[in-house]
């Protein structure tokens, strides 16, 4: 069993080292949690247990503590994938949930597994999810002073459980200060993705993520026999020929874990049972 998860970009203009510390002592409690959850649950179940817990920390961009756009309204985008069925569920631009994954959750058994705007808060409030607002004081203030502070972040998490199946899932609140109707790469394929050999998670710029289609890229590079360092290697090349910025988290079918980012700010954290990996 192997699992990693992240917290999106760390912004070392804008954001104390008190802040850091934070992140990455709350990144090690929900790693120690979500192991726990695994031992006895699926790695999608876990993905998603894990990414909720990343929603509920307003230190991060995602749930609560996501980003306002122009308007002044948060929209929210998350997905799942199943590297054992092969299904990929999400939800673009909702708004007024607490944990959009878990909305992406529910949408993994219908038929209509992706839904955006208006129709996945409709879809939510019939399945039984309150209303809930996940705007903080320092979002608005950041908003109202057009600050960008922390702007690059979202969450996830990929696992591999004990019957040596995938799974990825992730998160974010937007970049801040967005058109509306903007779609992140967070509930697309590029920036989550997982088989049977590979799973990923992006966190960056959505742009430059679906434009190098960098998950999609990383986990077929795996299944055409490439080694997990080499498919992030060879993707993360072809990132930079458009000067993109992102990182990304994975793990293969023989849980090996990598990670990789085009600009040294990403904080994230891994768990093998026996030691943990804290990175920035």
């Amino acid at each position: 069993m192997k699992i990693i998860i992240h917290g999106g970009f760390f912004s070392e203009s804008s954001q104390t080292a008190e802040t850091k510390i934070a992140k990455q002592q709350s990144l090690t409690n929900i790693i120690d949690r979500s192991w726990d959850y695994l031992r006895e649950h699926t790695a999608a179940e876990t993905a998603v247990f894990a990414v909720s817990l990343l929603e509920d920390d307003e230190l991060f961009n995602a749930g609560t503590g996501s980003q306002i756009q122009s308007d002044g309204k948060i929209r929210m985008s998350a997905s799942l994938m199943n590297g054992e069925t092969q299904k990929f569920s999400g939800v673009i631009n909702i708004e007024s949930v607490k944990n959009p994954i878990k909305v992406a959750e529910l949408l993994k058994d219908e038929d209509d597994r992706v839904l955006g705007g208006q129709g996945a808060k409709i879809y939510a409030s019939a399945h039984g999810i309150e209303d809930y607002s996940t705007e903080i004081p320092q979002r608005r203030s950041e908003y109202e002073e057009k600050l960008k502070n922390g702007g690059l972040g979202t969450v996830g998490c990929v696992v591999l459980d004990k019957d040596g199946k995938l799974a990825a899932a992730t998160s974010t609140g937007g970049k801040g200060f967005e058109l509306v109707g903007r779609i992140s790469d967070s509930a697309t394929v590029a920036g989550n993705y997982a088989n049977r050999h590979c799973a990923v998670s992006c966190t960056g710029v959505g742009e430059d993520i679906v434009s190098n289609a960098t998950a999609t890229k990383i986990v077929t590079r795996v299944s055409d026999g490439l080694s997990v360092q080499e498919a992030f290697r060879k993707t993360f090349s072809e990132l930079a020929e458009i000067d993109g910025f992102a990182g990304a988290i994975g793990i293969d079918s023989y849980g090996n874990i990598h990670f990789q980012e085009s600009h040294p700010t990403m904080v994230f954290a891994a768990y093998d049972g026996e030691k943990h990996m804290m990175f920035k």
